[in-house]
This record gives structure tokens, sequence and C-alpha cells, in this order.
């Protein structure tokens, strides 16, 4: 069953797929958009919608009723200019939260200026990592706000999910959260497979409703 809050994602790199295809595993409507066809055709089957078309151009993004969505995030990369400029047009066009990718700090008071609700450096801060410190309790480390109810998290690994993969804590069912990255003293695992192995003190990015995180194990 698909949740009420729309979703709509714009520039496919590597942040961009992560957010979007979590986003929809979880059951909401996640509306994809970028300028490569070869990138609206491999995640297609996993989100809503994925559509080719330049986001800089307004008229499209009117068409597409781009103002109906709840949470834009804006992943375009490399291209500052055109992520300043869609992150422009999204405000403009009544998007109710615009979430946007920055390169640098300054790139980021540039995005501020201009309205965007919320400012994150996924390269600065291995991709997922956010100017916006945690001082919980409860091993929660960082988190992403995509909205004031739906949030990405860094949590250290519960007890409970050492030394088990992730197909078999199917945590999608058992808590409506996905893990979209392990991070390990070694390595980090991006998009784990149900094969990946939790161990002791691996960091987990989660993604979810910030209800369904408040329920996992401590």
């Amino acid at each position: 069953m698909k949740k009420d809050k729309q979703f709509v994602v714009i520039g496919i790199g590597r942040f961009g797929k992560s957010v979007a295809t979590s986003l929809y595993k979880v059951g909401y409507e996640v509306l994809v958009i970028d300028n490569s066809e070869k990138e609206i055709q491999d995640i297609a089957n996993q989100v809503t919608q994925a559509v080719q078309l330049d986001a800089r151009d307004e008229e499209s993004l009117k068409r597409l009723g781009i103002r109906n969505f709840d949470v834009a995030i804006v992943g375009i990369g490399d291209d500052i200019q055109s992520n300043i400029l869609v992150s422009v047009l999204l405000k403009e066009l009544g998007v109710q939260r615009v979430v946007a990718k920055a390169k640098d700090a300054l790139h980021g008071r540039v995005l501020e200026k201009i309205g965007v609700d919320r400012v994150i450096y996924p390269e600065r801060d291995m991709g997922i990592r956010v100017a916006h410190n945690l001082t919980s309790t409860n091993d929660l480390l960082e988190y992403i706000e995509l909205s004031p109810d739906y949030s990405i998290i860094e949590v250290y690994a519960p007890r409970e999910f050492v030394d088990k993969t992730i197909g078999k804590l199917n945590l999608r069912a058992k808590y409506r959260v996905s893990v979209i990255a392990i991070k390990s003293a070694e390595e980090i695992i991006a998009a784990p497979g149900a094969e990946a192995l939790i161990k002791q003190g691996d960091i987990l990015v989660v993604i979810g409703s910030n209800q369904a995180i408040s329920n996992l194990p401590k």
C-alpha cells in the first residue's frame, strides 16, 4: 500500500539513486528526473515513475505537476549552475520542501540564500553525513531530514543485528526501514544486498519514517 507523501528526485547519480530507490522500497510515491536516457532506463523499474527531461526547463516541470510533490531532492552533482537553477525553479513553482545536494560550503550558502529548506553535503561527508548533529543517547549519529517526518540516519548496529544478514533481518517488513549502506572500519557497502552481513561496530545508514526509526532496537 502506497503512502500519501510524494517525493521527486532530480539527478540520478549514486546519491540520488540511493535515496529514490530506498524511498520507493518503503512505500512512497517517487518520481525521478534525469536528462540521461540510460540512467532513466536503469532506474525505471525501481521507482514509481522515471522521466527523461532537462529539469532546468520550467514548462516541463509545470507539465509534470511538480508543485504537487511534498518533497523535492536535488541530487545534481558536478553542474553547480544547474543544481542552483533547478532549486530556484522548484521553490518558485511551489514545492513544499526542497532538499539540495551541495558540492562545498560556498555552494551550500548559495542554496540557503535562495531558500532551500535543507542543504546536504554527501561528497564532503561520505554520502550521508549532514551539517546537523544529533546529541542523542540512542546511538543515532547523524541524519538527513528529508521532511518533518522522514529521515536518513546513521546508527550503530544494534546488538541483535550483529552477525545476521540483511535478508535474515527482513527490516523492511519488521521495522518499515531500509538499510542503504553499511560502514565498517574497512569499507563502505552501498545498497547492501540480502547476503550482506552486519558485524560488531558497523554503522548502518537507514532510511525510514521518524516513527519507524524510533522503533529500532537500541
